[in-house]
């Protein structure tokens, strides 16, 4: 089955503080986004990725897929005004039948076998959004203030968020609506159920500068074992 990898990585990272998008970032010498589209690569031998970047980026882009274990599988094409149509830009390419993961790039320390689990839970069930519980106590603002939830129904959704072809294609058809959050938004649109499966604690979003710590000090640990 033709397997399709869309890494999106065509925002701003406003909120990291620095002159370039966080994705762009050196992480251990080398940027965020190289490890996100190595982790592709590496899952499995016949994966085609497209990354979406900023239209000011794209030379910056070809520089880091030249140096990736196999730069012959990876295109790039450009971002859109809000990520659904960043999404729709990567999708665009794709032609034929298959599974499509579509993930964020700058969530750069997720495993081959994550990449592995989606697809096998996709393939089974149709759609796999990775999600982790909650460990925090979780209260919801109300009309009348606040009020506890149990957080054991409580789940943060991960990606790569991973759907057949076909389906993901015809979900960003959708007009855009403002509570698209993410791809799975997008899709449980159309009626069809959202499939949770485990994904990795460690498979975080560098969001702010103490998350580069974080992800650097978890690639040591990783080098080590």
């Amino acid at each position: 089955m033709e397997k399709y990898a869309v890494i999106v990585a065509g925002g701003s990272g406003m909120r990291m503080g620095t002159s370039i998008p966080k994705q762009f970032l050196l992480l251990r010498n080398k940027p965020v986004l190289w490890y996100s589209i190595n982790a592709f690569l590496e899952a499995y031998n016949d994966l085609q990725i497209i990354v979406v970047l900023p239209p000011d980026y794209a030379e910056t882009g070809l520089q880091i897929i030249r140096t990736t274990i196999d730069p012959n599988r990876v295109w790039i094409t450009t971002g859109g005004e809000t990520r659904f149509h960043s999404v729709k830009n990567g999708l665009e390419p794709i032609n034929k039948s298959g599974v499509v993961f579509v993930h964020d790039g700058v969530r750069c320390l997720l495993t081959p076998a994550l990449i592995r689990r989606c697809y096998e839970a996709t393939v089974d069930k149709g759609n796999a959004i990775p999600s982790v519980g909650e460990v925090d106590t979780i209260r919801v603002e109300t009309v009348n203030g606040n009020e506890l939830m149990d957080r054991n129904k409580v789940r943060r959704i991960q990606t790569p968020q991973t759907f057949f072809s076909d389906l993901i294609k015809a979900a960003f058809e959708q007009d855009y609506d403002e509570l698209f959050t993410d791809e799975a938004s997008v899709v449980e649109r159309l009626g069809v159920k959202i499939n949770l499966i485990e994904g990795e604690a460690s498979n975080i979003k560098i969001t702010h500068p103490v998350d580069l710590l974080i992800a650097e000090k978890i690639l040591e640990e990783r080098e080590v074992q």
